[in-house]
């Protein structure tokens, strides 16, 4: 009985197979066609060299989409003497593939994609699969880098109990990644649960070995500021200005506002019909409090805005550098400092003044205590001053 013959599978690349992959790769990954064309092409051209030594830069792929044809050549020289196989052809060869061929010519010679070996085939799975990669990597890190320094809203996927830190997935677009927020960057008894969703502050992102790393907070005062945007359209178009912002997250912040518009009270703005605005933000911030003042240009009345809401009597700047003396009521001292010095704390910051407060019964401070000060060189811890 005669042996049935059994067509041997092609390994001729299809064209229509090839160019549909690249189409729902598109589609899929929403990767362009130029982009992976070229990535393939150079897949192509290493798997070659790969498995013919010799090969230089004279190996050239033609993919055309609309012929639906993939062709891979090789360059030649026309020589009378081959002394390189890989880059040169004799005359007479020359001639038997095309008789018109002649010295100095360059043949454009038809390689195979059957020819490939199994390892050249590998190589230019791998290069394809890496440049799919490079890719989505930089869509992602595009689509992300353009999120700086906004409010993004994640899932949270994870929450690791030994460092505190917690996984967080982010979408943008049709793009998303894994963020992580470490203990450091979560508001202190802010209780985060697998699952709960999350706005975060993108502080940064950078290019990483693994990928785009996106770094964010929930502690950073930009987070506060870009939730203010969301709830005052006064801000948002410009009409209102955040001026400056200190912040002591899950505890305290204070906002300084202003508004070239007369016509505008830009911490009325802020509060909103029945305070709705703030309540908005601090019910975001989880209960914590959040003071408005409004700025201006005189330090003295910016400082005494600051230490609200405590009484200030006068305000009196000091040589040399950012720094003031306020004489406060009696009665008002312990308020214009705050529990652990917080309230003087956050107004030195939101001004960038140094801050000596003085109760109205002591002005001034002692001789000696004059003279100590400058004796001793200026500190570069916290810009307070307080005397009880």
């Amino acid at each position: 009985m005669a042996k049935k013959k059994i067509a041997a599978k092609s390994t001729e690349l299809d064209a229509k197979e090839f160019f549909a992959a690249i189409s729902d790769i598109e589609k899929e990954k929403n990767i362009p066609k130029a982009y992976m064309l070229e990535k393939i092409t150079l897949a192509l051209i290493a798997a070659y060299k790969k498995d013919h030594e010799g090969i230089t830069d004279n190996v050239v792929v033609d993919a055309n989409e609309e012929a639906q044809t993939v062709r891979m050549f090789v360059k030649k020289d026309v020589v009378e003497a081959v002394d390189n196989p890989h880059t040169e052809i004799s005359l007479e060869d020359a001639q038997k593939a095309l008789p018109r061929a002649q010295l100095g010519d360059v043949l454009r010679i038809e390689i195979k994609p059957k020819n490939f070996g199994r390892i050249a085939a590998q190589t230019a799975r791998q290069v394809i699969i890496q440049g799919m990669r490079e890719a989505e990597r930089g869509m992602i890190f595009d689509e992300f880098s353009a999120k700086q320094h906004e409010i993004l809203t994640g899932t949270v996927t994870r929450v690791d109990e030994r460092n505190g830190s917690v996984a967080i997935r982010l979408t943008s677009g049709s793009e998303f990644t894994d963020a992580f927020l470490s203990a450091g960057e979560q508001v202190k008894g802010e209780i985060i649960r697998e699952g709960d969703r999350v706005r975060v502050y993108v502080v940064e992102v950078r290019q990483a070995n693994r990928g785009p790393q996106v770094l964010i907070s929930r502690t950073h005062p930009g987070l506060v500021k870009r939730l203010f945007e969301l709830e005052v359209p006064e801000i948002y178009d410009g009409t209102v200005q955040v001026m400056s912002i200190a912040r002591e997250a899950g505890s305290r912040t204070k906002l300084a506002v202003w508004s070239d518009d007369e016509n505008v009270d830009p911490i009325g703005a802020c509060v909103g019909p029945r305070g709705q605005r703030v309540n908005a933000v601090v019910e975001e911030l989880r209960g914590e409090k959040v003071d408005i003042i409004k700025y201006s240009d005189d330090p003295a009345q910016y400082v005494a805005a600051a230490l609200a809401p405590a009484d200030v009597i006068s305000v009196v700047e000091l040589e040399p550098g950012k720094s003031c003396r306020v004489v406060v009521p009696d009665d008002q001292l312990s308020l214009a400092i705050g529990k652990e010095g917080q309230n003087a704390r956050l107004a030195a910051r939101l001004t960038g003044y140094k801050i000596d407060i003085r109760p109205a019964s002591a002005p001034e401070p002692p001789e000696e205590e004059e003279e100590a000060a400058e004796e001793i060189p200026e500190s570069s811890e916290e810009d307070i001053e307080v005397t009880e």
